[in-house]
């Protein structure tokens, strides 16, 4: 039987002259989809031979199965790799979720940025070659209150290059309290050693007297490094010298010192439940002399890591040759600028997609979960019960660790259906919905999702009442 099966299956030449596969040849090329055809027949050939696929298909029922298939692949195949998701998961800041969104007028500067030619490294004054660090180096030296200002591609490249620059061949001194580690196991030491600095740790875990800095202080000493703990807290006995400590220290020993601010707040944020995340400024007016911190954590913007200090230590950071290997394109240049344009305006609270996430207030978001909970039995045709339940969401990104911001949660159930299968189920939507289950429940904490995209979830919701092939809507290709 699986012989005559087996015989059974159309040739790939007959299906490429079907109707499906001439549609998708326009938007796959002919060949590609030659390749799926043959990736699937090779699979049912497979399926048959060891009796997966019932005895009973005829040569009719096989071209359909095939066609079935070669459509959910092609479908599959048209996705691009990094797509669009919606962030229901009230985590805001969601490192596997692309972290901060851009502002609208971020967005705008890139695309301005990405369509046209643009003054990267011109000077238009001069009429001649100029450089691309200048770019936002006045305005992110104000929103900072330092001398100067430079990007690089990320903060863990700032901080290689801070300590290469200031330290190399040399001791940095750090707390071992401060010897953290970010995510994708990537840890300070590492970063030190790779910049080609000796590691000279003081302290203990929980305890660091600015005595253990002064102690370590030797004719090697080039560097003075703290650290802020950004993805963890020591509490209970615990001791830790200030920032104006440890900028004393440094000057009195006449060495620069560092701060790694993590996330990097350029506005205070404690008002909204924030608490013991550092402003930029104020280390900077401390006397520490260089900060470095991320672009797109608690700032709001693209990825990027800035350095913020003194002219005389940024200006040598930008004559450093890794700076070529670790600066940053001309979209991000765009970004990071139209970002702190807003900071600079007083607009960030309203339109920085994080910093307007974080401010929201519990009271905000439950008019809209209501809202919500509401049009849920009527769009899921009855499928899913919605109820409202108190929660918390979270920073995330590594910020922020003990803060939990008052929300109020849309928690969806069925009678039919499972917590994992709903979350599967909007996963799989054309725009997918990222979601959490606890206790048999998936829960939406409207604290991360745009208001305009409320509907989609809905579109969603309304799907489950179709059997989980026809969820997703089709892509054409």
């Amino acid at each position: 039987m699986p012989s005559e099966l087996l015989r059974s299956l159309p040739s790939i030449d007959r299906l490429l002259e079907r109707p499906l596969a001439s549609h998708l040849s326009v938007g796959l090329s002919r060949d590609r989809v030659r390749d799926l055809l043959r990736e699937i027949t090779g699979e049912l050939r497979e399926e048959l031979t060891n009796g997966v696929q019932e005895s009973g298909l005829s040569a009719q029922s096989l071209t359909e199965l095939v066609e079935r298939r070669l459509e959910s692949r092609a479908a599959e195949y048209a996705q691009p790799s990094l797509r669009r998701v919606i962030n229901a998961t009230g985590v805001i800041i969601h490192t596997n979720l692309g972290r901060a969104p851009l502002a609208p007028q971020a967005i705008q500067a890139v695309s301005e940025a990405a369509a046209h030619y643009s003054n990267l490294e011109y000077d238009l004054k001069l009429g001649e070659r100029g450089h691309r660090e200048t770019h936002c180096q006045d305005l992110l030296a104000r929103l900072a209150a330092s001398e100067a200002a430079v990007l690089a591609n990320n903060n863990a490249a700032a901080v290689l290059l801070v300590l290469n620059t200031l330290a190399e061949g040399g001791e940095v001194i750090v707390s071992r309290g401060e010897l953290i580690e970010i995510g994708g196991s990537f840890r300070i030491p590492d970063v030190m050693e790779k910049s080609g600095v000796t590691l000279r740790e003081v302290g203990t875990t929980n305890r660091t007297r600015i005595s253990d800095y002064q102690k370590a202080i030797n004719e090697r000493t080039k560097l003075i490094l703290r650290v802020h703990p950004s993805n963890y807290r020591i509490i209970g006995f615990t001791e830790r010298p200030t920032v104006q400590q440890i900028s004393e220290l440094a000057r009195n020993a006449g060495v620069p010192s560092f701060e790694d601010l993590g996330s990097g707040c350029l506005i205070d944020l404690s008002p909204y439940g924030v608490k013991g995340e550092p402003v930029v400024s104020e280390s900077l007016k401390a006397g520490i002399s260089v900060v470095s911190f991320s672009g797109d954590k608690m700032l709001g913007g693209p990825q990027a890591g800035i350095i913020a200090g003194t002219r005389e230590i940024v200006d040598r950071v930008r004559r450093n040759p890794l700076m070529r290997a670790l600066r940053v394109d001309k979209m991000t240049y765009a970004a990071v600028e139209a970002t702190l344009a807003l900071y600079e305006r007083g607009e960030a609270l309203t339109d920085v997609p994080v910093i307007r996430a974080i401010a929201a207030t519990r009271e905000q978001i439950l008019n809209r979960a209501e809202r919500l909970c509401e049009s849920v039995g009527r769009s899921s045709n009855g499928v899913l019960k919605a109820s409202l339940e108190e929660g918390g969401s979270v920073i995330g990104g590594g910020s922020a660790p003990e803060v939990s911001l008052p929300t109020v949660l849309v928690a969806l159930k069925g009678d039919e259906i499972s917590a994992a299968s709903i979350e599967e189920r909007l996963r799989g939507f054309r725009v997918p919905i990222i979601t959490r289950t606890e206790r048999d429940r998936v829960m939406i904490d409207l604290r991360t999702v745009a208001e305009e995209d409320e509907r989609i979830i809905l579109e969603a919701l309304a799907t489950l009442s179709q059997p989980a092939s026809h969820s997703a809507a089709s892509v054409e290709v």
